[in-house]
């Protein structure tokens, strides 16, 4: 098949230089793909999705199918995957993984096809085709899996945040939550019993959790500050330990911070 205007709308993800290479390389050296884009991250890869979907699958800048990968640091895989299928009209997926233990959740998210690396080329192949056959047959990009829904937006926060579990709302608790991480318009809460994504940007939190003790230690990070265990400078930088996890902490932050330690603790000794 030559490249015409029926040639797949290739979106390729991988946080490794060298695994999306040889993504690249393996999707320009087959006729039946079209225009690809390149993405290291999941963050963005949604914002990148997101502009397309919203001008329609025949939007200049749509995709037909994402080569995904799964073990990505912050928003990965599945969670991307999990969000595209809260949209009308998602691109296909195919997971590309070094892993063989997300298969059954892969699928579960209604994926084409499920590849290993090291990448092989006949079996790459066949991946592409079964995509182009869904393609020209008018089965992708496909209408979302009704169990699938992407994190609601966030207008109102109370005492407790709504999160999606697999297909479930649950409520956490805001004074469970140790630290927030951005990803684009969402923001991932961890507390000591997991993390959870909601769709709600990091600067709105920061605005309305301020008076509960949140603070801003990076441009994306927010956290507790009863939450800090330790704060320690070594060479110049400095960082937070909050259980297992130590964060940095910007030097545009750093000072503001100290401060406020300082009135906590104080606060905490009266």
């Amino acid at each position: 098949m030559s490249v015409t205007d029926a040639a797949l709308r290739v979106l390729a993800v991988d946080d490794e230089e060298p695994a999306l290479e040889e993504l690249l390389y393996l999707l320009g050296e087959d006729p039946r793909v079209g225009r690809v884009v390149p993405a290291s991250s999941a963050t963005g890869a949604l914002r990148r999705l997101s502009r397309s979907i919203e001008e329609g699958p025949g939007g200049p800048e749509g995709f037909d199918v994402v080569f995904l990968d799964i073990d990505m640091p912050g928003l990965n895989g599945l969670e991307l995957a999990r969000l595209l299928g809260g949209f009308a009209t998602p691109p296909l997926i195919v997971f590309v993984t070094a892993h063989e233990d997300f298969a059954v959740r892969a699928f579960d998210l209604k994926a084409v096809d499920y590849l290993l690396k090291p990448l092989r080329k006949e079996r790459f192949a066949e991946a592409v085709r079964r995509v182009a056959e869904l393609v020209r047959a008018g089965q992708g990009p496909r209408p979302a899996a009704p169990p699938v829904t992407a994190p609601e937006p966030v207008t109102a926060l109370g005492d407790q945040v709504p999160v999606e579990l697999g297909g479930v709302t649950r409520f956490v608790p805001v004074a469970d939550i140790s630290y927030v991480e951005a990803h684009g318009d969402y923001a991932r809460l961890h507390t000591g019993h997991g993390s959870h994504l909601v769709r709600i940007p990091l600067s709105t939190l920061e605005e309305q959790w301020r008076p509960r003790g949140f603070v801003r230690i990076h441009r994306s990070r927010l956290v507790a500050l009863g939450r800090i265990e330790e704060l320690r400078l070594d060479g110049g930088n400095l960082t937070v330990r909050i259980g297992d996890r130590v964060l940095a902490v910007s030097r545009r932050n750093a000072r503001e911070l100290r401060d406020l330690l300082a009135r906590h603790a104080t606060t905490r000794a009266r």
